[in-house]
């Protein structure tokens, strides 16, 4: 498994399993269940989940499958901004901790901007951090402006990750973020690297994915993990689809290949909003 280096020197999977959409008490929550299992096992040993997704029963599912093997796993959650005050993002982070029956998130995020000054988030997070709760935190969906406004707080955060929309057909981070995290030690985090259903059935991915002998879905996420730094989170809540999804570990992309994916999904010129989905 390619790995991403943490700013602690700490090495993390550099392809991981998306909880969106998925949760304790859905209809087919065993088979969301298997799935979750399955890319354990296949060392995707990275999962990313958050108290918004199903309302908290998201991680509840992520608690039952990491049951008995939590040691051997890196759990990201996420606090929404309505509950990211000081005394808010400890609360949250706490209810998920029951939720994840666990007694530690490795890795703690902002979900996006919101109304609470980014000084209470932090020192929330900072709190946790101290009474052992968390190991890291990080943002979601931060662009530079953003990035600036945290980075000017005193004393400064610790930052190891931004958690944003990257894959093929959605680029702007490559204009400058994705470089600014660089240059900052900060992981990227590429959430919906598969994109939906457009990239699923593109032609050009098809016929990368061929020659590759792997799925469309395949190609797209090796396009997110052909740069250092980078984490992946695809969601699948199907077996198959993750047994499918973790080829991509085994794809290098090829000048050619990259000449394809270029011409097809033109890489940015400009700046242009962070996209958010």
């Amino acid at each position: 498994m390619k790995t991403v280096m943490l700013q602690n020197g700490e090495k993390v999977p550099a392809l991981g399993l998306g909880t969106w959409k998925m949760g304790v008490g859905d209809g087919d929550e065993a088979g969301q269940l298997r799935a979750l299992e399955t890319g354990i096992d296949l060392g995707m040993t990275l999962i990313d989940t958050a108290e918004m997704y199903g309302e908290g029963r998201s991680e509840q599912l992520v608690a039952k499958a990491i049951r008995g093997r939590r040691d051997a796993l890196f759990i990201v959650s996420k606090v929404l901004p309505s509950n990211a005050s000081r005394r808010g993002t400890i609360a949250a982070c706490e209810a998920s901790l029951k939720r994840l029956a666990s007694d530690v998130i490795d890795l703690y995020l902002l979900h996006w901007r919101g109304g609470h000054p980014l000084a209470e988030t932090f020192a929330g997070f900072e709190d946790l951090r101290a009474a052992g709760k968390i190991r890291h935190y990080g943002v979601s969906n931060f662009d530079a402006d953003d990035l600036n406004e945290m980075n000017a707080l005193k004393p400064r955060p610790i930052c190891v990750a931004n958690q944003v929309l990257y894959n093929p057909s959605q680029r702007g981070i490559e204009y400058d973020l994705l470089a600014r995290c660089r240059a900052e030690k900060m992981a990227v985090m590429a959430y919906s690297p598969i994109g939906g259903g457009p990239l699923a059935g593109h032609k050009a991915l098809r016929k990368i994915a061929a020659r590759h002998g792997v799925t469309n879905a395949a190609v797209a996420i090796a396009f997110t993990l052909r740069l250092p730094g980078i984490i992946a989170i695809p969601k699948s809540a199907h077996e198959t689809r993750v047994k499918e999804n973790a080829a991509a570990m085994d794809v290098e992309l090829s000048q050619e290949d990259m000449a394809e994916i270029d011409a097809a999904f033109p890489p940015p010129r400009r700046k242009t909003p962070l996209a958010m989905g």
